[in-house]
């Protein structure tokens, strides 16, 4: 089951972050050739710049829709409903990018790529919740960085795919924009074979039927009589504790330091950068004067890196603890980024022409 919740999770979000780089060149020129069909006249540079700097930037305005939406939707029709749902946004996002080219339309890369924002603010959401919630205790934390591992993994499978001998070129590139439909497709099919969460069935819908039986085909036989009693308090104590609304849960002296935590790692992690590098990576190694026939693979490099780094914390999580690894992270980034500072600004000015 982590396997299907990774490959229609976070898979995706990872492929969007990197895939939309290798058509980069093939795009814009689609965008002028369609608009000189229409109108008779070409864009001009700037104009397809700004049109360029749209498609690629929407994807963040349609996750941030729903991400917005998702908390709502699942704790009212359940997140394995809810993931469902995705998949068809999905789906209705690659048959847009797909036939983007056939049917001369630019618009419809913009709003596929809206669309898989849309779907991934969803995803992104549901998929750490769902694998932590179907996890015993001894296993949480390696089941929570698999979401990272899969995440990892998709951008560097955007990155392979976007290469020129695989469907990077002039006319694969839909097919490369519509491929991670697959993924949901792969989801929407399997899916249904598994339960609901155990803490789902528990403690929203009791039904403690269902909440055993999906204990036993999501973590065997064995004996789990302590984890499924810690289960049952905690259905107790969310029977007598009252939900709190954002604006109270933040004046709770009692939450103080879960919150502090919560920002802070969530905040360090959204800007540390990682999503700009891959988005303009292309732009950034052509001005660092890189042959164009090796951008790609270096790009390549970049994704490698992570992924590699990312299955090594998964294996590395239950030895170490979260707070070592992020306090690893944390100085390991201080460092490499005092490093490109100092050789940016120590960087020679090109010789004129």
């Amino acid at each position: 089951m982590i396997f299907v919740l990774g490959i229609g999770g976070s898979f995706p979000y990872g492929f969007h972050i990197s895939v939309i780089n290798y058509p980069s060149l093939y795009i814009k020129k689609f965008i002028n050739e369609t608009w000189l069909e229409r109108h008779g006249s070409p864009l001009p540079q700037e104009t397809i710049l700004l049109l360029w700097s749209f498609i690629v930037s929407i994807y963040g305005i349609g996750g941030l829709l729903g991400s917005v939406c998702c908390g709502y939707l699942t704790t009212k029709y359940r997140k394995k409903k809810c993931q469902m749902f995705t998949n068809l946004i999905m789906l209705a996002a690659a048959s847009l990018m797909g036939f983007s080219k056939m049917a001369g339309s630019f618009e419809m890369i913009l709003l596929g790529r809206f669309l898989y924002g849309v779907g991934i603010g969803f995803s992104f959401n549901i998929h750490p919740q769902y694998v932590g919630e179907i996890s015993p205790k001894k296993l949480r934390g390696f089941a929570n960085a698999t979401v990272a591992v899969f995440l990892t993994l998709g951008k560097v499978s955007g990155q392979v795919m976007g290469l020129g001998e695989m469907l990077g070129s002039d006319f694969l590139w839909p097919l490369l924009l519509a491929s991670s439909g697959l993924t949901a497709v792969v989801q929407l099919l399997t899916l249904p074979c598994f339960p609901d969460s155990p803490s789902y069935l528990l403690i929203q819908k009791g039904n403690e039927e269902a909440f055993m039986k999906a204990i036993k085909q999501l973590w065997g036989e064995g004996d789990h009589q302590v984890e499924i009693e810690d289960l049952k308090k905690e259905k107790s104590a969310v029977a007598t504790t009252k939900s709190l609304r954002v604006l109270e849960l933040m004046k709770a002296r009692s939450f103080r330091w879960q919150l502090y935590v919560m920002i802070t790692v969530m905040t360090t992690l959204q800007l540390c950068g990682i999503n700009a590098i891959y988005f303009y990576s292309f732009e950034v190694f052509r001005t660092a004067r890189f042959e164009e026939e090796l951008v790609p693979y270096i790009a390549l490099g970049v994704g490698m890196c992570e992924c590699l780094s990312s299955i090594l914390c998964s294996s590395l999580i239950e030895r170490f603890g979260r707070k070592l690894l992020l306090w690893g992270g944390y100085a390991a980034m201080v460092l490499v980024l005092a490093l490109l500072t100092l050789t940016l600004s120590l960087q020679l000015e090109p010789p004129l022409p």
